[in-house]
């Protein structure tokens, strides 16, 4: 068909919509040349009248459908288009979402974009311009699959993203002229909140036009035209210049207090207004305009930021997947009923049988008759009745499930999990009534709104946000989806997103508790990252002080801040008030202290998904964080990592062996230790270090060499050692005794004492010239050994290393009192090696090794164990193979590090301290830099590494025919053998021996 032949037919046709409709797109196929419906046979991807009910008669969906393409709506010629844009919005669900929505009539086509991340735009062709052979070729992409040359190249986000740069900008000048910073965010929430509403047509758009121009030319009276446009938002019949105001309310507009501008101001706004507000995603805008509008989080503007999919990742298996299950019992139960009215039939089938008797002459037989047939009729007509009502009851417990569902993010932040939660809800409401409308029943509106999120937000910028969030993700839902925004007022009051603390509360008399939660269905979230040592340095004292008195006895004083919130939701699901919880921690749940915390929390409501090591985005910054879903009553398999399993242990692992089963071993105890933590600057130059070593001795005859060491922490071990010296006087000297030492107690006095008399806790406070925490416990195990082996605390690998007595090891260094190779051969295997990374905690990415549920859980072989004397084994066939092949490992290694052309040995200045290893020249220094024991580790596994895994591989060995397993056993056996060790010599300790 040509162009002009179409022009021609079309513009002529009279006929109406249903005559007219599949005749105009049959030719308009023709015209470019594009397939037609009937080429699919089945109309499983491209048909006519998709959705229809044929046995019911029931109009489709859309008059066209094509898969992954378009949903086409036709009008009569002259109709209105927007009604059936608004049918094409309601039903798009039920048309696989198209990414786009074409309405036409024979003589206008629209096509409205839908993609899911896009900016959506309009664009209209009249019937005269099919003339153009582009306007042609534009119209035929729209039959690819899908048609991307129709996306309009502006995503969502990076319209998010620009609106709050500009917003950002404005918000500094402001700030900078002196104007309070929650004055001023407060001002530009609403500011951006209007330019939403008039951007979808709630406020006028020439109103908001004209205020911004007359801002431009006086922006010192601004305040006063926006006052008046606040003042009129905020209550009903309100209007400016004889042009109405809706009455928007919701507290936004409580007051209409506003701010002058400058020039420059102004000229941002009218930039920030030209945008298209329509589209910003709520998902990411409550973050990116808090970092904007909040001065605590400027720094963080361009960042990183956790997007919707993530999200949804949380949301999905605790929200959706539950109720969506629910529907579909539901839809099934409709379906069933619906078919029992349908297979009735129609009581006039009845009506029809009478007519037909009207001209019989009337006998016995045929009152009889007409009797029998009216009964019939009528019984026909309650029981259809009663079914359909029996269906609209089912779908009514339904629906009215929906609007009491409650989901409780209680550290939500601008919003992000409550928006999507709330569009989640709202997107199954609208399926369910979609479904029940294809099956027979009327169509209802959807009446699910902002009421069913619950937040609690400690930040007041963060729960403005979240509110104005939900507000816009409220009205953006029903403009996309065909229905009218809420009426007086278009803003319901969110007082359900309160601003205050999530965990902790004061009575009248500043008595600490836990804070109260709303009950809710479920909870979800991303609360606070913030590790134990931490708290009092972010937090303060006196808050800790509170937190920990009324958290006693249900979170260790060590643990994470996020484990205050896993704790509460325990509580909130063994009182009955929850069912299901999804919230994001960091990785360290796994371990420690924290897994305390989440074993008792998934004892009340077990881990049906998770996620074990995560990338995320906190305040900008990448972290690793686990993301963990708990529930009662649960009957969908567990995943882990996306796989289905058996079951989800607290270490967040799965498998034969549930390790968090496993107990500390009384034969593994006072071995292992933290290293030191100092508590000021007890650190040492070298040169001076070395000045006090030879110095005569003292008043009380002791040299200096008893105080001033050498010191080595974790990336001492990974990296190169430097020449690093601290002052030590152990952990239990006094200040008399540490006096005589002049010259290093002189320097402690000076660098450490004023810091140490600030601190608050008495052991710093008052042995001040003494490392912070001392470790008297490891002081103790360490008498008598010449050395003993250490392992960084936090590592990608996990490396262990000999260190000389005189070092004094650091607190990111963990110290195991033993000086035999068998001990040390045992804890370098890749059985130990599988054991810490299950059993230890992690700091983002790097495993942490831990003395107690790492390395005291750990069952040794049978007679190697770590309460008897190297020497009582030193004999056993077991232990001398495994201590030849440990020293061949570390041999073998340290010619590797420290190669004899590349450095020289010098002997330190006095007798008892280790040798220095020294680079022979700058260019052996430089070659010395690489030769790192994270360097080497990293070949493992590659052809340069060979070797290392070739003595590893021995020492493996080795340490598998000490347990009496085969060399290549897995990993998975090990550590199931491992577990049933732990638990046999935590049942019988006096077996072992």
């Amino acid at each position: 068909m040509t162009p002009g032949k179409f022009i021609d037919r079309w513009r002529a046709n009279t006929r109406n919509e249903a005559a007219a409709s599949k005749a105009h797109f049959l030719d308009l196929c023709e015209l470019l040349d594009v397939p037609k419906p009937q080429e699919d046979a089945t109309g499983a991807a491209y048909a006519f009248e998709k959705g229809a009910d044929k046995a019911g008669g029931r109009r489709g969906f859309a008059d066209v459908w094509k898969r992954e393409c378009f949903g086409w709506e036709y009008k009569r010629k002259g109709g209105n288009l927007g009604e059936a844009h608004i049918q094409l919005l309601r039903y798009a669900g039920a048309l696989g979402n198209p990414p786009l929505l074409v309405v036409s009539d024979t003589s206008r086509i629209e096509v409205h974009t839908a993609w899911t991340n896009e900016v959506s735009k309009s664009h209209h062709f009249e019937l005269e311009q099919l003339e153009d052979a582009a306007t042609r070729d534009r119209l035929a992409d729209m039959w690819q699959p899908p048609p991307v040359s129709w996306k309009s190249g502006t995503s969502r986000q990076a319209l998010t993203e620009k609106a709050a740069g500009e917003f950002a900008q404005l918000a500094s000048r402001l700030r900078s002229r002196g104007h309070d910073a929650f004055a001023v965010a407060h001002f530009m929430v609403r500011l951006a909140f209007c330019f939403f509403a008039a951007d979808i047509k709630l406020l006028p758009h020439e109103l908001l036009e004209k205020m911004l121009n007359r801002g431009r030319q006086n922006p010192e009276r601004f305040d006063q035209y926006a006052g008046r446009l606040f003042a009129a938002m905020a209550k009903r019949g309100g209007e400016i210049d004889f042009t109405p105001i809706r009455w928007f309310n919701g507290g936004l507009f409580d007051d209409a207090s506003a701010l002058p501008l400058e020039k420059g101001d102004a000229e941002l706004l009218q930039r920030a207004a030209a945008l298209d507000w329509r589209d910003i995603d709520p998902s990411i805008m409550g973050t990116l305009f808090e970092r904007g509008l909040d001065p605590d989080k400027r720094g963080q503007l361009g960042a990183h930021y956790t997007d919707r999919d993530t999200i949804w990742r949380i949301v999905s298996p605790t929200v959706v997947q539950p109720l969506e299950a629910e529907w579909e019992a539901a839809h099934e139960a409709i379906a069933r009923t619906m078919a029992k009215r349908n297979a009735i039939g129609p009581a006039a089938v009845g009506d029809a049988a009478l007519a037909a008797l009207e001209g019989d002459r009337i006998t016995a037989e045929s009152l009889a008759a007409r009797k029998t047939i009216s009964r019939s009729a009528e019984t026909r007509r309650k029981r259809s009745s009663a079914l359909k009502v029996e269906a609209e009851g089912i779908l009514s417990r339904f629906l009215e499930r929906l609007r009491t569902f409650r989901v409780l993010d209680p550290a939500c932040g601008s919003g992000n999990f409550l928006y999507v939660a709330l569009l989640a809800l709202k997107d199954l409401e609208r399926k369910a009534l979609v479904e029940a409308e294809a099956l027979g029943l009327p169509a209802r509106f959807p009446e699910v709104g902002p009421e069913v999120v619950l937040g609690i937000e400690l930040n007041a910028y963060a729960a403005e946000l979240a509110r104005v969030s939900v507000w816009i993700g409220q009205l953006q839902w029903a403009r996309r989806n065909g229905y009218s925004p809420p009426e007086n007022p278009v803003l319901r009051r969110l007082d359900n997103i309160e601003c205050r603390d999530a965990v902790l509360a004061l009575d009248g008399q500043g008595k600490p508790s836990p804070a109260a939660w709303p009950s809710a269905d479920v909870i979800i979230g991303n609360p606070p990252f913030l590790g134990g040592k931490m708290l009092r340095r972010q937090l303060g004292n006196a808050t800790v002080d509170k937190l920990f008195a009324a958290y006693t006895g249900r979170v260790p004083a060590e643990a994470d801040l996020v484990t205050y919130w896993f704790d509460k939701a325990r509580q909130a699901v063994e009182e009955g008030r929850t069912r299901r919880v999804g919230l994001v921690a960091t990785n360290s749940i796994r371990g420690g202290a924290n897994r305390e915390v989440l074993d008792r929390a998934a004892r009340a409501a077990p881990i049906f998904k998770a996620w074990a090591d995560e990338p995320w985005v906190l305040d900008g910054a990448a972290v690793r964080v686990s993301l963990v879903c708990m529930g009662r009553d649960v009957v969908e398999r567990p995943r882990l990592n996306d796989r289905e399993v058996d079951a989800i242990f607290t270490d967040l692992t799965a498998g034969d062996a549930d390790l968090t089963r496993a107990v500390r071993l009384s034969e593994n105890a006072r071995v292992c230790f933290m290293g030191t933590t100092k508590v000021g600057s007890f650190d040492v130059p070298a040169e001076t270090a070395r000045a006090w070593l030879l110095e005569p001795p003292n008043a009380n005859g002791g040299t200096n060499a008893d105080v001033v060491r050498p010191w080595r922490n974790g990336l001492h071990i990974l990296r190169r050692a430097d020449d690093a010296w601290v002052v030590d006087f152990g952990a239990t000297m006094g200040s008399n005794e540490a006096a005589f030492y002049s010259e290093p107690f002189a320097y402690v006095s000076r660098m450490v004492r004023p810091e140490r008399e600030k601190q608050r806790r008495d052991g710093y406070r008052l042995a001040w010239w003494r490392h912070g925490e001392a470790r008297a416990g490891m002081r103790n195990a360490l008498n008598g050994l010449s050395r003993y082996i250490a392992t960084p605390r936090v590592a990608k690998h996990r490396i262990f290393t000999w260190l000389d007595n005189m070092v004094v090891p650091d607190c990111q260094l963990i110290v195991t009192t033993r000086d035999d190779d068998t001990t040390f051969g045992v804890l370098h295997s890749r059985f130990h090696e599988a054991w810490a990374l299950r059993m230890g905690s992690s700091l983002e990415d790097r495993p942490r090794y831990t003395p107690t549920t790492t390395f005291e859980a750990f069952p040794f072989p049978i007679g190697l164990t770590p309460k008897v004397p190297a020497v009582v084994y030193a004999c056993d066939p077991r232990a001398v193979r495994i201590a030849d092949a440990a020293r061949k490992l570390v041999a073998a290694r340290d010619r590797w590090l420290n190669p004899d052309g590349l450095v020289e040995r010098v002997r330190e200045v006095v007798p008892g301290f280790p040798d220095r290893v020294l680079p022979r020249s700058p260019e052996a220094a430089a070659q010395l830099r690489k030769r790192t024991l994270t360097a080497l580790y990293n070949t493992r596994g590659k052809p340069e590494g060979t070797w290392l895994d070739g003595l590893h591989a021995q020492l493996d060995a080795a340490v598998a025919e000490a347990y009496g397993w085969p060399a290549d056993i897995s990993e998975a056996d090990a550590l199931a053998a491992l577990l049933r060790l732990n638990q046999e010599r935590a049942r019988h300790p006096a077996a072992v021996h």
